[in-house]
Formats: C-alpha cells, sequence, structure tokens
C-alpha cells in the first residue's frame, strides 16, 4: 500500500499531524530513502533526484500498467496509467499538470509519461500508430533544441510553456495530437544572465554542424565571434553534448517529415540571427551607418532578400500618412532596438512556425478525421513555468507568476470540487474548509478596465510619450485600495521599494518585487513594419510563409493588433476553460537545491517550493475530515484476511456488510463511515493498524496459496505427461503398425526370389524402431541364410563355416582361395594323399589319448624353416587345441607347437603360392608352405580353420595379413618374409636374405609367375 511504505509516509493525507514541519520531516525522509515520488491522494509530488534512477523500465512498466493507485508505491507510472486508464475505459478526456520552477524536473516528467503511454498502447503492433508514437517522442527533441536553454537553476531548462493534447482511439491507442506554446522567453535571444546560455540551437548549430555547413552559413565554432551567445561565458556545459544533440535534431525533423529545404531553412535562419548580433551602427550626422557592411551580404543572402533592403529596415522607418510615404532614419539607440527587436521575432516567429510543422505531422489527418470522429478520446500534459522570483523580476516574470495564479485557483477550485462531488455522491455531510482563494489576485492582473493588463494596456494605447514611470503612477493611481498591491507611493515605509520603479505583488506563493522599466516595450511588443515587408519578400518560400502580414500595402490600415500581455492573458485563460473541462490529474515538481546534489536537501528552498505549490493546503483540502476512503470492494478484497468472518470470501451479504462486519470485529466503528460505494476512514491511526495486522497475515497466506498452487501445477503436469504418454505410445503403436505393413508389401512374395530379399530396400524406420530394426534385419539375415544352408547336406556345414570365415578373412585380398573345391580338413588321413595313412591315423590316435583333443580340423604335407634359415619336409596337424608339427616320413608327432589361445594372427600372400605364417604369442612363429600332392590351394582353408577355432575359443577374431611381404619372429627375432621369382629355383623353397628370408617360386611354373605377377603389380 503507498501510504505507509517503509520509507516515511507514501501519501502525506495519512500524516498524524497536518503541518509545515511534519511536512518537511516526511518529504526529507523519503528524500533521503531514495524515494522521489510521493502521494497527496492522487497528487503526485516529484522531488528531482539529480541523478539516475533505475525505476523506468519495462519491469516497472508492467508493475503499475492497469494498476489501482494505491497497490504500488507512488510513481509517475500510476498518475498516467490512471489518465489512461479513466481515458479509455470511462471515455473521458483527462489531462496531466505539471508544474514546478526551472530545474525541478517538469521536463522530464512529461518525457516519463509520454514513454510510457508509448509503452503500454499499440498492443497490436499497427504501423500508423507506432508512426505517431514515435512522432510524438520525437517531437520533444526538436522542442527542447529551440525551446530550452541553460540558465543558472537548470542545465536544460524549457523557456516556453507547453501543451500537448494526445488523441486516442476507442481501443486506447494514440492517433494523433496537438501542441500549443505559451510565452517564449525570446528576450535571451539577444541578452543572458553571466553563466546562462541563448537557445540550445544556436550552439548545437556551432558545435554539431560540419565544417562544410558552417561554411556554407559563413560561421566559425567559436562562440566568442558572436555577441548573441558570448554574454553568458558558459558555451561548454558538462551534462549537455551539442554535436549529438545536433545529430538527433536532424533525426526528429526527418522523423516529422521536415523536408531537406525546410531544415536548411531553420539553420540558416539561426545562422543569421547570430550574424545580427555583430551588426554594429555608428552615428552619421542625423543616421546611422553600419561598421561592417560585409555582415549585412552574409545576412541578407541567408535570408534571401536583397542587401539594399535590409540595410534600409536596420537604418530607417517608412512612414505612411495622408498618403503620403517618409523615411524617418534612426538614431544609434532606435538602430540597436530595431535590430534586437528584429532578432527576437525571427526567433520567435522560427519557434511558433516549427510547432506548427509539428503539429502538421501529429495532428489527425483528414481522413482519419472522419473515421476517428465522435469515437477519439484526449489526455492532455501541461508542462509549464513554474513560479519565479529573482533579484530583479521582470514582465517575463509578470507573466509566468499570473499563469501559475490562474493555475492554482483551478487546482483548488476542481479538488474542492472533486472533495464536494464525492461527499454528495457518498451521502457524507460536506465540512466547510478555510483555504485561500486567490480569485483575487487574478483579478488584480486580469480584469478588465481595472486589472493591471488593462492598465498596462491603456497605456501602451495613449498618444505621446508615455514612460515606464508614468505607468507605475496609473498603477498607484487605479489599485491603491487593492490589498495585495503595493508601491513606494503607497506605503513610503517599505524601503525595499524604489521610487516611481518597483511594485510588488503578495501572490499566493509570496510577495514578488517587479521592476517596471521595459514593461511598456515588451507589452507592446513592436516590430516595424519594413521588417515584415522585407522577410515576406524573401525569396526563399518557407521564410516568407512565415511573414503572412508583410503582404499587406504600405498605406493600408489595420486594427491595432493585441498587446503581448492580453495574448497571454487570453490564451491562459482559454488555458484553464480546456483543462477545466478534462479530468485532472497533477504532478507537482520540487527542486531539493541549488547546486544539483543528489544528496542535498536545502529545507528553506524546498519549503519555498512547498508554499507557493500550495502542497500543504492541498493536503489539508484532500484531507477534508477523512485520512482515506475507498471502494468497498476493493477494501474488503485487501483486508479480508484479518478477519474470520470474511476470509476467504464473504456470502452473508454485498460487499458493504462485508465491511462493516470485518470493521466491527476490528473494533474501528467509531472511526469510519459509511458512504453509498465507499468507506471513509477519519483516522490514519486506523489505516495503519489495518495495515500490520493485513502484513502479518499474507506470509501464511502466500504459503498456503503456494503450497496449493504447486500442487495444482504438479497435478496439472502430471496429467499432461500422462496424456503425453498416452499419445506417445499411442503412435509409437501406430507408426510400428504402419511400418510393419509396408515391410509386409515389399517382401510379400520373398521365398520365392532367388536372393531371398537381399536386395529389397528396406523402409525407413521410425524412430521407435530403428533399434528393433537392426534385429529384424539380422533375423531376415539368419533366414535368408537358413535358407540358403538347409539345401546343404548336413555334413558339409562345418566346411561351410570355415569358408565363411576365410571368406571373411581373404576376401579382396586373396584372387583365390579353394571355395570352389570340397575342403575335407584332414587331408593326410586320406589314401590318395598319404600313402602311410595307417600310420598316421596311428599316431592320431595316440596323440588324442594324450592330449584329449577331440578332432583333427586341418592336416597338410608342408616345408618349413626356422630360425636357423634351415627349410626341412614336415607334416602340420591342426586339432581343436592346437598346432602340430610331425615328421614327414615317419609321421610320427615331433611337438606340439603352440595352444589355439597362443595363437596371434596368420600372414599369407594375395597369390596363388601356398606360404602361410601362423604367428605366435611365444616369439617363435610357424613360417611354412603347404605341399598337397594334387597342388590345390589349401592356404583359404588352412585361414578358415584356424579364424573359426581361435573365435570358438577366444570369442574375438584373429588379425590376417594378406601382403607380399611381412614381419614374423623367428627364435623371438624379427624377421621380414618376401616371396620372389628365381630361374635357379625348380620348386617353391626358403633362402636366407641376410636376417631375413626368400621364398622363392619357379618361372617354369606358369601359373605362379602369372599369379604373383598380378598380386604384385
Amino acid at each position: 500500500m503507498v501510504g505507509h511504505d517503509g520509507v516515511g509516509i507514501g501519501d502525506f493525507v495519512l500524516l498524524e499531524v497536518i503541518d509545515k514541519d511534519h511536512f518537511m520531516q516526511n518529504l526529507e525522509k523519503r528524500f533521503s530513502g531514495g524515494c522521489i515520488y510521493t502521494y497527496i491522494g492522487e497528487v503526485c509530488v516529484s522531488v528531482n533526484p539529480y541523478r539516475t534512477v533505475n525505476i523506468y523500465d519495462q519491469e516497472q512498466v508492467n508493475k503499475y500498467k492497469g494498476r489501482e493507485i494505491f497497490e504500488n508505491p507512488p510513481h509517475i507510472f500510476a498518475i498516467a496509467d490512471s489518465a489512461h486508464k479513466v481515458m479509455k475505459q470511462q471515455g473521458r478526456d483527462t489531462c496531466i499538470v505539471i508544474s514546478g520552477e526551472s530545474g525541478s524536473g517538469k521536463t522530464e516528467a512529461s518525457k516519463i509519461i509520454m514513454k510510457y503511454i508509448a509503452a503500454v498502447t499499440n498492443a497490436g503492433g499497427q504501423q500508423e500508430i507506432e508512426r505517431v508514437k514515435n512522432v510524438l517522442l520525437q517531437s520533444n527533441a526538436i522542442l527542447e533544441t529551440f525551446g530550452n536553454a541553460k540558465t543558472n537553476r537548470n542545465d536544460n531548462s524549457s523557456r516556453f510553456g507547453k501543451y500537448m493534447d494526445i488523441n486516442f482511439d476507442f481501443k486506447g491507442d494514440p492517433v494523433g495530437g496537438n501542441i500549443s506554446n505559451y510565452l517564449l522567453e525570446k528576450s535571451r535571444v539577444i541578452y543572458q544572465q553571466p553563466g546562462e546560455r541563448n537557445f540550445h540551437s544556436f550552439y548545437q548549430l556551432l558545435f554539431g554542424a560540419s565544417d562544410s555547413d558552417l561554411s556554407k552559413l559563413r560561421l566559425k565554432n567559436k562562440v566568442d565571434n558572436y555577441f548573441y551567445v558570448n554574454q553568458g561565458n558558459a558555451a561548454s556545459v558538462r551534462s549537455i553534448s551539442d554535436r549529438s544533440d545536433y545529430k538527433a535534431t536532424q533525426s526528429a525533423f526527418r522523423t516529422l517529415a521536415f523536408s531537406d529545404h525546410e531544415i536548411d531553412t531553420i539553420w540558416r535562419i539561426v545562422a543569421a540571427i547570430l550574424h545580427l548580433g555583430n551588426v554594429k551602427f555608428r552615428p552619421d550626422n542625423e543616421s546611422v551607418k553600419l561598421d561592417d557592411p560585409g555582415v549585412l551580404d552574409t545576412i541578407s543572402g541567408l535570408l534571401s532578400v536583397t542587401n539594399q533592403e535590409l540595410r534600409r529596415a536596420l537604418c530607417e522607418r517608412v512612414i505612411a500618412a495622408k498618403g503620403e510615404v517618409m523615411a524617418k532614419t534612426h538614431n544609434e539607440a532606435q538602430a540597436n532596438y530595431g535590430r534586437d527587436a528584429f532578432a527576437k521575432a525571427v526567433y520567435d516567429r522560427l519557434f511558433s512556425w516549427i510547432v506548427q510543422k509539428v503539429n502538421r505531422a501529429i495532428n489527425l489527418k483528414d481522413e482519419e478525421s472522419s473515421r476517428y470522429r465522435q469515437k477519439t478520446t484526449v489526455i492532455g500534459v501541461l508542462d509549464i513555468y513554474g513560479f519565479e522570483i529573482f533579484d530583479v523580476n521582470s514582465f517575463e516574470q509578470f507573466c509566468i507568476n499570473y499563469c501559475n495564479e490562474k493555475l492554482q485557483q483551478l487546482f483548488i477550485e476542481l479538488v474542492l470540487k472533486q472533495e464536494q462531488e464525492e461527499y454528495q455522491r457518498e451521502g457524507i455531510q460536506w465540512q466547510n474548509i478555510d483555504y485561500f482563494n486567490n480569485q483575487i489576485i487574478c483579478d488584480l492582473v486580469e480584469q478588465s478596465h481595472k486589472g493591471i493588463i488593462a492598465i498596462l494596456d491603456e497605456a501602451c494605447l495613449n498618444v505621446g510619450k508615455v514612460t515606464d514611470e508614468m505607468l507605475v503612477e496609473a498603477m498607484d493611481q487605479k489599485l491603491a485600495s487593492h490589498n495585495h498591491y503595493s508601491s513606494r507611493q503607497l506605503k513610503p515605509m517599505e524601503k525595499d521599494l524604489k521610487h516611481k520603479e518597483d511594485f510588488r505583488i503578495s501572490h499566493y506563493a509570496g510577495k514578488v518585487t517587479y521592476n517596471i522599466n521595459g514593461f511598456l516595450d515588451k507589452n507592446r511588443d513592436a516590430l516595424f513594419q519594413d521588417f515584415k515587408r522585407l522577410l515576406y519578400s524573401s525569396n526563399n518560400p518557407t521564410v516568407k510563409e512565415m511573414w503572412p502580414e508583410g503582404a499587406m500595402d504600405i498605406f493600408q490600415t489595420t486594427k491595432r493588433p493585441l498587446t503581448a500581455g492580453t495574448l497571454f492573458k487570453n490564451s491562459m485563460i482559454a488555458l484553464v476553460k480546456n483543462l477545466a473541462s478534462k479530468e485532472p490529474y497533477y504532478v507537482r515538481c520540487i527542486k531539493p537545491n541549488e547546486n544539483k546534489s543528489p544528496v542535498q536537501f536545502d529545507k528553506e528552498q524546498v519549503l519555498h517550493q512547498v508554499n507557493y505549490l500550495g502542497l500543504i493546503e492541498n493536503v489539508r483540502v484532500r484531507r477534508a475530515g477523512f485520512a482515506y476512503r475507498q471502494r468497498y470492494d476493493l477494501f474488503l478484497r485487501r483486508y479480508k484476511m484479518i478477519s474470520q468472518y470474511t476470509w476467504p470470501n464473504f456470502r452473508s451479504g454485498n460487499d458493504k456488510d462485508g465491511v462493516k462486519v470485518l470493521m466491527d470485529e476490528q473494533g474501528y466503528s467509531d472511526d469510519v463511515k459509511y458512504g453509498k460505494t465507499k468507506i471513509f476512514i477519519r483516522s490514519p491511526r486506523t489505516l495503519f493498524s489495518l495495515e500490520q495486522k493485513r502484513s502479518r497475515m499474507i506470509p501464511g497466506i502466500v504459503i498456503l496459496l503456494q503450497k496449493q498452487w504447486r500442487g495444482a501445477i504438479c497435478r496439472r503436469r502430471y496429467k499432461k505427461m500422462k496424456a503425453a504418454l498416452t499419445i506417445m505410445r499411442v503412435y509409437r503403436l501406430y507408426k510400428m503398425r504402419s511400418y510393419f505393413q509396408a515391410l509386409q508389401a515389399i517382401f510379400l512374395n520373398v521365398t520365392s526370389r532367388r536372393d531371398f530379399g537381399k536386395s529389397l530396400r528396406w523402409p525407413n524406420p521410425p524412430l521407435v524402431l530403428r533399434k528393433g530394426v537392426k534385429n529384424l534385419k539380422a533375423i531376415h539375415e539368419r533366414w535368408r541364410a537358413w535358407m540358403i544352408i538347409k539345401r546343404i547336406p548336413q555334413e558339409d556345414w562345418p566346411q561351410v563355416r570355415y569358408k565363411v570365415k576365410a571368406c571373411d578373412a581373404l576376401s579382396n585380398k586373396r584372387s583365390y582361395y579353394g571355395l570352389s573345391r570340397r575342403w575335407e580338413g584332414n587331408y593326410l588321413a586320406l589314401n590318395n594323399e598319404n600313402s602311410d595313412s595307417v600310420q598316421y591315423n596311428h599316431t592320431i590316435n595316440n596323440i588324442k589319448n594324450k592330449d584329449k583333443f577331440k578332432k583333427v580340423l586341418f592336416s597338410s604335407f608342408i616345408k618349413k624353416t626356422n630360425r636357423f634359415n634351415k627349410s626341412a619336409d614336415r607334416a602340420l596337424l591342426v586339432t581343436d587345441t592346437g598346432v602340430y608339427k610331425l615328421d614327414a616320413k615317419k609321421l610320427n608327432l615331433m611337438k606340439r607347437v603352440l595352444s589355439i589361445q597362443e595363437i596371434t594372427g596368420v600372414s599369407c600372400s594375395p597369390g596363388t603360392d601356398q606360404l602361410i605364417a601362423i604367428h605366435s604369442s611365444l616369439g617363435n612363429d610357424l613360417v611354412v608352405a603347404l605341399e598337397p600332392r594334387d597342388n590345390q590351394d589349401r592356404v583359404g582353408e588352412l585361414v578358415g580353420v584356424i579364424c573359426h577355432r581361435y573365435f570358438e575359443v577366444c570369442g574375438r577374431e584373429l588379425s590376417v595379413n594378406v601382403n607380399m611381404h611381412f614381419q614374423c619372429k623367428l627364435g623371438n627375432k624379427s624377421r621380414s618374409v618376401k616371396i620372389e621369382l628365381s630361374n635357379e629355383a625348380q620348386s617353391a623353397m626358403f633362402k636366407k636374405d641376410g636376417q631375413n628370408v626368400l621364398y622363392l617360386l619357379p618361372l617354369q611354373n606358369s601359373n605362379n609367375l602369372i599369379n604373383t605377377k598380378q598380386a604384385m603389380q
């Protein structure tokens, strides 16, 4: 709740004691605690923090969007949201009035409100609405460039009043707008106090434009060269980057559809004013001459007028009387006055033209006006000067303070009106409130025939020489009986007032002394017609457009124009009437110190602002006997948890009955009044007590809600997961069924195919079957193998297994390895291979009884070589347990060379020779050449037998190396075995080659020759 947010009191209405001391203590406490916003009901008091505060990001926007003003800590976003919400939901025009003295943060506050409105609108992302939002935001950059300046109080002070109407459609999105400007401080164009600058536009041009652009304008980026901008000696400001601001202004010009010609004309006019400040005159008899005629050429070129006409307008004045035209030359003082008046008028007219151009960019177009007619609502944003009291107060301060009097009068009247209407609606008896009604001061200034402006206008209309002193005398005569006006003539004892120079007005914010010097000239705001005709005759159409009154004939008589004071009075009356027709919201800006310090709180200065803003009086009016009021439904929703009868829901009547039950149970009935739709609480203590009780209950409620919500989330998540699993299961079954149907169609007649489906392409499996399809393919392969192998007699199955292993090891490596013939395996048991097969079988039986092997897998005559490079004829025997070596003649066992587990690999050549090496882990490999009697290639059979048995015993594949030369170990020494062809060899034989072994093949054997050469190639 805003009333008590931990740092002081968030709403001044809830203060126990309402006086200056308690008000200031609370304001200082919140400023020191980093809380720059405090409410007075629905009025936001904003203290300039003079530092960057991170409270305006998107997270904060979301926090305040669509919420009630009391739900979150005080913030300017809440005011903007309330104005937008009332406008959108109730279709009522609203306005936000931002006021405060220079440097209090009014301009920043208006920009923050604009950015918030831009952030919460156009949810549909419509391009036109986005364009309007961008134009509204970009218009600030242009208006600040030409209407803001650095003062001793503020580096970016608005030197004009601005009121912006933003049009919204029925959805609450911005569709257009209109800007009104008030009383530009054009005297700043020709004069600045020490420490101050002219308008930002001059310095942006000098420091931001390129050298080539400056050269075209006959300028140099040296401020000291130009009198109109060097008087304050403050060209460089730490907080301002004129170069980057110039780029931003140029970008904003293009966003608002300014043409290149118009942008160029604007900067040419600014440059012309800079050069105009350097025009100097010297007496020449009864007229004047220019010190530097060259400056005139530059100015005339920039304004697209002739040099001669410009010289004539500056040095003399044309008067038409009785059908005759006369030229009246100026003296030096008159020439200087005319030059300065010309400079001020040109800049003022430029600024007004820019505002009109901006309005053309943001106004509703004709087709949009017809589409949105009677559907648009408006939010008005008023950013206007605050009350000013300087050491020397002139006509500008008089107008500004009159403006604040009018706004204060409106403020009090609207607040009182709102309070009275609310009391009447709710049936609560209204209590009269004593407050200072400043209508008497407004009448002092604006009353017809009797007010100061009327007296001032009368003096300006008089024929003859009327001086400022005579004006004071006239005011003394007509206002002598007024309690809020005084002068030295009327009150001789007030020594601080100067005779015939000063007069004093007792404003609602305090007494202000005004110096009368310059009042008449500033009120007349006269500009010689010669200058108007001069600029209307310009060859630049944009310059000509700015001065339409220059088209009048010199003999044409016109009605005397309204004075500056009357124009300002009329604009203020119209502004107040406009604001009174809208639902008002207020932002009161306060400047905490003059040093722009983020920690200093100057009590005297702040109290002065509190007084002239009427904040304490506002608290008293808002309080009106009751510190707090709220709708029954919202009040019950906030505090229902502190009563057992209203928690969690009150079901024994309406909201009003529930609130009564709650307050009766808590014992607060004597401190409240019940309206028709709202409860009114008299004492802040009651509200704080309710808040404390609510705060004690909230943690338990939060834990309960968290528990229930977490349970609900988990149950919802479980149901979703269960549903997802069901969907996944059904979907998987569907995909599996679809896949098997497709597979069935492909393999429908697979048994009649020659390859039993080997060439058929399997469909892409779904994710659920990717692993299973591997098993299906394996099953198909086994089935296909069975379909092939079942044609083979069962007794031949072992040799099929050996052939498969041989194929795996030698395929694409050895051209021939005996797949086409029958593999007998135990060849030495055959009579046609071994004539002494009986002895062989006897030896086999003896070995079987001794080593307990079960079967002879392979046997053959061989020629072997050993570590001594000696070759010998032997017989090779491979059983299911190991490899044996027999004597070739007697067929007796010589030794078991190695067991199956001791075999590490097999090497052979790619040719048709019978060379093979069985590698051993014992370091002594068996290098042999098979010598079958029928010369059949049995290397493949031996490789298949050894690989198959090795896989059965060891469970892994045996390494097989096929090459023309390979490494082996004989006697634990590494040897290289090579195959070569030789003329000397009559038969295949081993031969020593140093430390290596050669296996020589005879050339006479054509088969060996062809196959070996092919293999070697």
